[in-house]
C-alpha cells in the first residue's frame, strides 16, 4: 500500500488516476482548485498548490492524513488558447502556474518526506514536444515540467527518489469528431489510459526508470502528419484495413 498526494484531482485525468491507485489497494489524497468528488479518495481537499505556502499546506495535510507519503502525483494543468502575439500576461503566468508551479511547489515540499523508492509522476503534455496551434504558453510551460522532471530525477536518484512524466494527447475528445485524424489507433485517449500510465511509474514494476517522459498519445508523436493529410496515403492506410 503506498501513499499518495494527488495534486489536480479534480480533473478528468486526474479522477482517472486516483480511481486506478485506490483499485491497487493505494491511498490517495486529493487536492485541487475544486472538489474532486471521487469516492476512492481518503480526503478531498481544495487549495492552491501553485504557490510555496500553499503547496506546504497540501503536502502536510497529505503526511497528516496518510502518515507520511510514497508518491506524489502532479496532474494540474491550465491551457489558455491563443496566437503569441495575443498571449496576455495573465494567460502566460497561468498557463505557467497551472502548468508548471503546480509541480515545482509540491515537489520541493515533498521531497524531504520520500523516502527511498518514493516516486514522482507528472503530467505533460504532447504539446511540450509537438507544436500545434495557438498554444504558445501551455507548450512552454509543459516543455518546463518536462525539463523539470529529468533534472530532478539526476539530483535526486541517489537517494532512490524516481521522477517520470507522462505525455498524454487529447483526451476524451468525443465531442470533436475530427481531433482523432492524426492518430494511428484511430480515436484520441481516455482518462483510464493516461491514469495506467501514471500508475506504472510510480510503481515497482518501474523500478529502474527515472527521468523520462512517456507518450500516452495512441502514436501520435511516430506518425508522419503526411500519412493523415495526403489522401494517396490515407487511400494507403485504408486499404491495409481488416
Amino acid at each position: 500500500m503506498r501513499r499518495v498526494l494527488l495534486v489536480g484531482a479534480s480533473t478528468p485525468i486526474g479522477r482517472a488516476i486516483a480511481a486506478r491507485f485506490a483499485a491497487a489497494g493505494d491511498q490517495v489524497v486529493g487536492y485541487g482548485l475544486e472538489p474532486a468528488n471521487e469516492p476512492s479518495l481518503v480526503a478531498d481537499l481544495t487549495g492552491d498548490c501553485a504557490t510555496g505556502d500553499g503547496a506546504a499546506v497540501a503536502v502536510e495535510a497529505a503526511r497528516e492524513r496518510l502518515g507520511g507519503l510514497d508518491v506524489l502525483v502532479a496532474a494540474a494543468g491550465r491551457m489558455p488558447i491563443a496566437p503569441a502575439h495575443r498571449t496576455t500576461d495573465e494567460q502566460w503566468h497561468a498557463a505557467l502556474s497551472g502548468c508548471l508551479d503546480t509541480l515545482f511547489f509540491p515537489l520541493r515540499a515533498a521531497l524531504p518526506l520520500l523516502p527511498a523508492g518514493g516516486s514522482v509522476v507528472a503530467v505533460s503534455s504532447v504539446n511540450a514536444f509537438l507544436a500545434a496551434p495557438w498554444v504558445a504558453a501551455y507548450a512552454a510551460a509543459k516543455g518546463a515540467v518536462e525539463a523539470l522532471v529529468r533534472q530532478v530525477a539526476l539530483d535526486y536518484g541517489a537517494r532512490g527518489i524516481r521522477v517520470n512524466a507522462v505525455a498524454p494527447g487529447i483526451v476524451g475528445a468525443e465531442q470533436l469528431p475530427d481531433a482523432a485524424g492524426g492518430y494511428p489507433i484511430g480515436r484520441t485517449l481516455r482518462p483510464e489510459e493516461v491514469a495506467g500510465a501514471v500508475h506504472f511509474l510510480a510503481s515497482d514494476a518501474a523500478s529502474g526508470i527515472t527521468g523520462v517522459v512517456l507518450p500516452v498519445d495512441g502514436g501520435l508523436s511516430i506518425a508522419s502528419p503526411a500519412a493523415f493529410v495526403r489522401a494517396d496515403l490515407r487511400q494507403r492506410l485504408a486499404e491495409l484495413a481488416p
